[in-house]
């Protein structure tokens, strides 16, 4: 917001349903689960289309999808491995953000609210999704500080002083 340039979040699961046909709240599922986990879905799938997994096919409409947008102009992008899919991209500033888990569960819950899993368990859980997801189809380690230009603590700095330190080094 501060930037005055967009931002891509949810709109990229907006796309990828409008794309697909398959409904948001799948998607966000789907989009991080590495193709070794539901290979009943993927028999069943990949024989009807292209013998790709539906979640292979997911990912190449996700990075197609994220290509078209960076190749429009300036964006921010949340996730969807968008640092490994820009990788080739001279001009993006590649950040990650990370807090220990204590900040973490506490956020998710002022954020989400209660659920009948603990925060920590909740967190857990889409932690491993991410990383075997990131594994799977970038062949690398999520969150290592290799894969990013910028590594930043939220918990040690706030949420606001690492915008502002996103900012000045974008700037």
């Amino acid at each position: 917001e501060r930037l005055g340039i967009p931002c891509y979040d949810e709109e990229i699961l907006q796309r990828m349903a409008a794309e697909s046909g398959f409904a948001p709240e799948f998607l966000k599922e789907q989009t991080e689960l590495s193709a070794s986990r539901n290979w009943i879905g993927h028999a069943l799938y990949a024989g009807m289309f292209t013998g790709n997994s539906y979640q292979d096919e997911l990912w190449n409409l996700q990075n197609k999808i994220i290509t078209e947008l960076a190749e429009k102009g300036p964006c921010v992008f949340v996730g969807f491995c968008s640092e490994y899919i820009l990788r080739k991209h001279d001009n993006c500033l590649r950040a990650f953000i990370y807090a220990d888990m204590d900040y973490r569960a506490d956020r998710i819950v002022r954020l989400y609210g209660e659920s009948e899993k603990s925060p920590e368990q909740r967190l857990n859980e889409k932690d491993k999704r991410r990383r075997v997801n990131y594994q799977h189809y970038t062949g690398r380690t999520w969150g290592q500080a290799q894969n990013y230009d910028l590594c930043l603590d939220s918990a040690a700095l706030g949420v606001e002083r690492c915008v502002d330190i996103i900012i000045s080094c974008y700037k």
